[in-house]
């Protein structure tokens, strides 16, 4: 077997954002996070309030790796010693310039909240466990969303990258 070391951009953005008593965490097509202290129950796709950051906030040149379709999204979910693992996609129309919201959508729609579409998960679909934290207004979601391009994977794996030793892991840079 030949083994390959293949090096990467991986891009990533930390956010937090609390947990609030009206999270209801239902919605079957989207996730969201807000600035926003106050939510009512018909806010059901939130599933933190107080955010950090807006999208219009991020490093540009994490958002142009997410403006790429071949974009892949990982989102971690974290409240406490829970984590949740949420896959999407970039999209090369993506506007990410709301300074006040970020949406994850299992749709293509795309609005400037929009951080990322073709998601596996929806509010609805995270753990239940979770949700029942953020329902605590003095608990924090710790979400860190990792970009990679799978264009620029798949072009290092098939070209003629030389063989090196077995590595214990992908180096990124």
């Amino acid at each position: 077997m030949i083994h390959r070391l293949i090096s990467i951009a991986i891009f990533a953005e930390k956010l937090e954002a609390r947990g609030h008593r009206a999270i209801r965490a239902l919605h079957p097509t989207t996730f969201e996070l807000t600035k926003d202290s106050d939510v009512s129950e018909r806010g059901d796709c939130i599933i933190g309030v107080k955010l950090d950051r807006g999208l219009k906030e991020f490093d540009d040149r994490f958002k142009e790796a997410l403006k790429r379709s071949s974009s892949i999204v990982v989102i971690l979910l974290q409240v406490d010693d829970l984590k949740e693992v949420v896959l999407a996609r970039g999209n090369n129309e993506l506007i990410l310039e709301d300074d006040r919201r970020i949406v994850v959508r299992k749709s293509r729609f795309i609005g400037p909240e929009t951080l990322a579409v073709e998601s596996n998960k929806a509010s609805r679909d995270l753990d239940r466990d979770i949700v029942k934290r953020l329902q605590d207004p003095e608990s924090i979601l710790q979400a860190t969303v990792y970009v990679l391009d799978a264009n620029r994977i798949l072009s290092q794996i098939t070209s003629g990258v030389s063989a090196h030793p077995p590595s214990s892991g992908i180096h990124t840079t």
